[in-house]
């Protein structure tokens, strides 16, 4: 199988994410009531970008090529293209952010949680460890444990698992919002 840089161009060693439209508007959301320069971006047209910076490694370096009809390419609003898409992936970034921040704040309320539950669940079950009916005794403090270490299971879950998907997706947010853009006009 060819690796997946071969499947796009390269001009001194920087990838090209090549986007060809017959008009402006095919790049931006058409139910999105925002002035043209501040609209948010075709749903196809943005996983398309992100999905390829993805498929690099994070310091791979890219350049967006915007194909244009000629008479469209040389037009105030093609001008504009580069800083709309610019603003959009800023905008994602900063709510991947915020994002982010919540998910840790909430990250470390389930810890104090957890860890409080399992202080208890384990100082509990030392008490019940010494009572004289051995079997049941020694049942119900392993529930205590097995309770205690499951109250565990979102911190950790979130701690360990959630936060990196986000900033990862922050991090492509943040490298397409300074990529240079150029408007060119279709061949």
């Amino acid at each position: 199988m060819a690796d997946i840089e071969s499947l796009y161009k390269k001009v001194d060693g920087v990838i090209l994410i090549e986007i060809k439209l017959s008009s402006i508007m095919q790049l931006f959301n058409s139910f999105d009531p925002a002035p043209f320069h501040e609209k948010e971006l075709d749903t196809a047209a943005e996983h398309y970008i992100v999905d390829t910076v993805k498929d690099f490694p994070i310091k791979t370096m890219f350049k967006i090529i915007i194909y244009l009809p000629t008479e469209l390419a040389e037009s105030e609003q093609a001008q504009k293209i580069g800083p709309a898409i610019q603003h959009h992936f800023e905008y994602r970034a900063m709510a991947a952010d915020r994002k982010y921040r919540s998910h840790f704040r909430h990250g470390r309320s389930t810890m104090l949680i957890g860890l409080s539950f399992l202080t208890i669940a384990l100082v509990a079950r030392q008490m019940v460890s010494h009572l004289n009916n051995q079997l049941l005794a020694q049942i119900f403090a392993d529930a205590l444990l097995i309770i205690g270490w499951a109250a565990m299971w979102e911190p950790i879950t979130v701690m360990l698992y959630e936060l990196w998907p986000i900033l990862q997706t922050k991090k492509v947010y943040q490298k397409i919002s300074e990529m240079e853009i150029d408007i060119v006009p279709a061949s």
